[in-house]
């Protein structure tokens, strides 16, 4: 068995560091290998299917409604993963309860997470597609992001990926009207028209 590398010490840049607090709150800011990255806020078609599956996933896996319970999941959650640290915001990201018991923590809680989490989705889009199929699928393999969802709502897609020997692997690619158990959350069964409904 190779040693493995011993961690990073670099640090995101001074400079890097304050323009990400000074970011404008109608931008979505985030520090990718040292780079600042904005983006606007999500589009229509973007917001909607975020929306659509935050509403399909937290009856049944946050409160136990029609599923199994056990999970935590959150909107747009900032995370801040690795020494540097990497900051990314997925659409939406879910950790099994047990691993984040003080999900909401108290008035002195941080208002980021620096566990990585269980499951990950981005929702693409032109301004975003690059960094959502590059640094950020390479950050999340790294911190052991166990799966990982990229929605297209305007190609109607979904790709499933898990991490399995630290690469992503595709394990179903599906498209518009399909009905699905797409893991982690295999214990219900959704249409995939739902994600793009109105």
């Amino acid at each position: 068995m190779a040693p493995s590398e011993p961690p990073s010490t670099e640090r995101n840049a001074p400079s890097v560091e304050a323009a990400f607090q000074a970011a404008p709150d109608e931008m979505v800011a985030e520090i990718l290998d040292g780079e600042l990255h904005l983006s606007p806020r999500p589009a229509r078609p973007h917001a909607n299917v975020a929306a659509n599956l935050g509403g399909i996933l937290v009856a049944p896996f946050k409160f136990g409604r029609g599923g199994p319970g056990g999970w935590v999941i959150l909107d747009e959650p900032e995370l801040h993963l690795g020494p540097r640290p990497d900051k990314l915001v997925p659409d939406l990201a879910g950790w099994r309860r047990e691993r984040l018991p003080q999900a909401v923590g108290g008035d002195d809680a941080p208002a980021h997470y620096g566990l990585a989490p269980d499951w990950a989705c981005e929702v693409l889009s032109a301004s975003t597609r690059r960094r959502d199929k590059g640094p950020k699928m390479r950050i999340y393999a790294r911190e052991g992001v166990r799966h990982l969802w990229h929605v297209d709502p305007l190609a109607r897609t979904l790709d499933i990926f898990r991490l399995q020997g630290g690469d992503w692997l595709l394990v179903q690619s599906l498209t518009e009207e399909e009905r699905v158990r797409a893991e982690p959350f295999e214990a219900i069964e959704f249409e995939m028209a739902l994600l793009w409904s109105e």
